[in-house]
């Protein structure tokens, strides 16, 4: 394992594996076979590592791995997306609120039987106990769920009533006909985000901003109204004065303030949203009456010096604390306890082959020289190379993302959780932390634009997910160019294996074809059974390596598998590496027999071939 923390000069080290045939690990069929080239690092700078992703390979562990995409099972693209241009998708926004409204006390503790198939949607949930700092008994579990199943209630039920109000409106003609009018989202208030609303004994419960959301489509609308007419000046105002939000919001509190009263609630307009309150006897959506009265000696102040201002029920919730620490790769107990309990619970491995040296193998060595910080805005504070970002809660480590930081990018490899958090979707949250991560580390390593999600594999339905993170691009594999993932999809539609920067296939006008959205990312990539599949460990142990590994000599197709670079017959120019020093392989012919020089410059050709000429000039190329 690569372990300086200096800034000296490194070199990369590796030893060509050759090609090998292993049966996949995605689609996990006996008839399929995954082919890829090997190689072996000793040793590797971030700055090659870079390029060797920007090639197509992966590191599992030490070992380097690049598929064989038009021979393989299942063909693995190189995904990435630039962290600055990130649109978070409606149920990653949801995972995000979800994690607040957990550390704030107000979601309870569910368990998501992740032992099933992960192939089906079926999921069980029940209430699971935790020893944090505040135990929770059944019968308070059971109340905050069926608290939870009320609030839920009344939520749709404030939302239909308003969306009714609203159709009423817009037939009177308070609204401008033939527009399309968004449907309503009523939110409860959580303790982080109260304003200071209330007055008397009342709390603030509820809230929609559907005014603003009204007021900007018919703003649009009549802006491309002006363009086919000439509206007076003084017209277009008093049309403009009359869809502010503050006036709609106004007028949907008019229409609501019976219907809502007969609930037990109150409702006002403010600055435009609609804000629901409940009296010191609240009284539910369903018919039944709750207590919500405060004494004056209970209250009590948030953090942000506010007022508690739901009710005693969310004010004796003790509020989570989530840390997130960033460590070098490295061993720990507590981590491979955990791991271990995540292969056998979500992905159902056997016990003999969840072991230390495994995890050790594939998730804590790494052949990466680190980079300390040099506080020149080209290295981030934590620096370059090889990390385990680990999640928290109350001291509880329930998630550990392994990670490289390199120049240009954070490139994810593994995530493994505690089966107890599935219902926070921590693949999902991981996620979005790293992109997170990279945008503010730009400040110190502008150079840092990227994030890398391993490998997109279109053939997988496990591995689909990671193009709900948009907008991304694929690497294509022939020209080593990237394409909007936009673009690709309908190549990908047609068959596993495409050369994604054919041009004589992207001026057909494909790239003109609908666009991902919300709705087909939400449905498609967002299964809590699929969220984080991970990359397969390519190494496990002696035994399955030498079973189901082969090694090949088949040279491969020059015409159909990879990119004829400039001179990729010339070896004479590679780095090779004998007897503890290097030396390009021009240098060693007068030492070479010619029986050597034949095997040797194939093999030379072979490993120029896959790595690119620029990094075979750079890298050495080990014969010991």
């Amino acid at each position: 394992m690569a372990s300086s923390s200096t800034n000296a000069p490194k070199e990369s080290v590796v030893v060509d594996c050759g090609r090998r045939r292993t049966s996949c690990g995605y689609c996990r069929s006996p008839r399929h076979s995954s082919i890829s080239h090997g190689i072996w690092a000793h040793s590797l700078t971030v700055y090659d590592y870079q390029d060797l992703l920007d090639r197509g390979w992966r590191r599992s562990g030490s070992f380097l791995y690049k598929p064989e995409m038009e021979r393989t099972c299942c063909p693995s693209y190189t995904i990435r997306l630039k962290a600055n241009d990130f649109v978070p998708s409606k149920e990653q926004l949801r995972v995000s609120r979800r994690m607040q409204r957990f550390l704030d006390g107000t979601l309870e503790f569910k368990r998501v039987d992740v032992s099933e198939d992960p192939n089906t949607s079926k999921k069980s949930e029940s209430f699971v106990h935790h020893n944090f700092a505040r135990p929770m008994s059944e019968e308070s579990l059971a109340a905050g769920n069926e608290e939870e199943d009320e609030v839920e209630k009344s939520l749709h039920y404030l939302s239909d009533q308003i969306d009714n109000v609203i159709h009423i409106l817009s037939e009177k003609g308070e609204f401008p006909s033939g527009i399309q009018l968004p449907k309503t989202l009523v939110r409860k208030v959580t303790q982080g985000k109260k304003k200071l609303l209330v007055s008397g004994s009342e709390d603030l419960l509820y809230s929609s901003n559907i005014a603003f959301q009204i007021a900007a489509s018919i703003k649009r609308a009549q802006s491309s109204d002006q363009f086919g007419n000439d509206s007076k000046p003084s017209t277009v105002c008093e049309r403009e004065n009359g869809s502010a939000p503050k006036i709609i919001a106004e007028k949907l509190v008019a229409s609501l303030d019976p219907l809502v009263k007969n609930s037990g609630l109150s409702i006002r307009a403010c600055n435009g949203h609609i804000n629901f309150y409940a009296p010191s006897k609240q009284v539910s959506l369903s018919g039944s009456v709750q207590n919500t009265s405060v004494p004056k000696k209970s209250r009590r102040k948030h953090d942000i010096g506010g007022n508690c201002l739901i009710g005693p029920q969310h004010c004796q919730v003790k509020r989570r604390k989530l840390e997130i620490r960033l460590n070098r790769s490295s061993f720990d107990p507590e981590e491979f306890a955990l791991y271990r309990r995540y292969q056998l619970k979500v992905h159902n491995d056997k016990p003999h082959n969840v072991t230390e040296n495994s995890y050790r193998r594939f998730l804590v060595d790494t052949p990466l020289f680190y980079v300390s910080p040099t506080g020149d805005r080209t290295v981030p504070p934590c620096g370059f190379g090889s990390f385990h970002q680990q999640y928290l809660i109350d001291g509880q480590l329930v998630a550990v993302g392994v990670i490289d930081i390199l120049p240009n990018c954070l490139s994810s490899k593994y995530l493994f959780w505690d089966p107890d958090f599935a219902f926070l979707s921590l693949g999902k949250y991981s996620a979005l932390q790293e992109i997170g991560w990279v945008k503010e580390n730009q400040v110190y390593c502008p150079s840092l634009q990227y994030y890398y999600l391993g490998y997109y594999i279109h053939s997988c339905s496990k591995m689909r997910y990671k193009a709900s993170y948009r907008p991304s691009e694929l690497l294509c594999p022939l020209r080593y160019q990237w394409i909007p993932f936009d673009i690709a999809r309908p190549l990908l539609d047609r068959k596993p294996y495409a050369v994604l920067s054919d041009s004589s296939i992207l001026q057909n006008g494909e790239s003109s074809l609908p666009q991902v959205t919300d709705d087909v990312t939400g449905s498609q990539f967002d299964d809590i059974g699929q969220e984080d599949a991970n990359d397969v460990p390519m190494l496990e142990d002696e035994e399955i390596v030498e079973s189901d590994l082969e090694c090949s000599d088949e040279e491969p197709d020059l015409e159909t598998s990879s990119y004829d670079e400039p001179e990729i017959g010339d070896v004479s120019e590679v780095l090779v590496g004998l007897k503890g020093s290097h030396v390009k392989y021009k240098d060693l012919l007068r030492v070479v027999s010619p029986e050597q020089r034949s095997y040797l410059e194939s093999q030379l050709r072979s490993y120029r071939r896959v790595v690119g000429t620029m990094l075979s000039e750079r890298m050495v190329y080990s014969l010991e």
